[in-house]
């Protein structure tokens, strides 16, 4: 198996704002964006591109310090609802943007699930097996 290397803390910083890595953290970045946390870390990662910004909104603009800090949270808030609703996108941008094909994050996630569950613990997908309906014969509601 190839050894995961992870990036020091400035490269970090780099990647979560964007920037690629070095081939040598290949595997990590397939790890970070397939790990059972890989929507964590995303958060995570959209959190430190918001924090910048929120501080300098709040330090810059006039206005009371309850009004400021409601508007930052808000606009953080919008932000990372907005950084979830593209989260598998970006999970797939990223690992593209480390020299995987298309669809090797979702894939390698998919399989991880399968590789927990076990194969057949869970017949019919994650409600269990397919209800079949059941007539009422009789009886008044």
């Amino acid at each position: 198996m190839t050894q995961i290397v992870r990036p020091g803390p400035l490269r970090w910083l780099a990647y979560a704002f964007g920037a690629g890595l070095p081939a040598r953290h290949r595997t990590w970045v397939l790890h970070d964006v397939t790990a059972p946390t890989w929507v964590l870390r995303h958060l995570v990662r959209a959190v430190v591109q918001i924090a910048p910004f929120g501080v300098a909104l709040y330090l810059l603009v006039p206005g009371s310090p309850g009004i400021r800090a409601t508007a930052v949270v808000m606009g953080a808030v919008i932000g990372l609802l907005y950084s979830v609703a593209f989260v598998e996108a970006a999970a797939e941008h990223r690992a593209i943007k480390a020299g995987y094909p298309e669809g090797t994050a979702a894939v390698t996630r998919r399989e991880r699930r399968r590789g927990r569950r076990g194969p057949g613990s869970c017949p019919g997908g994650p409600t269990g097996p397919p209800r079949t309906p059941t007539s009422t014969t009789g009886g008044s509601r």
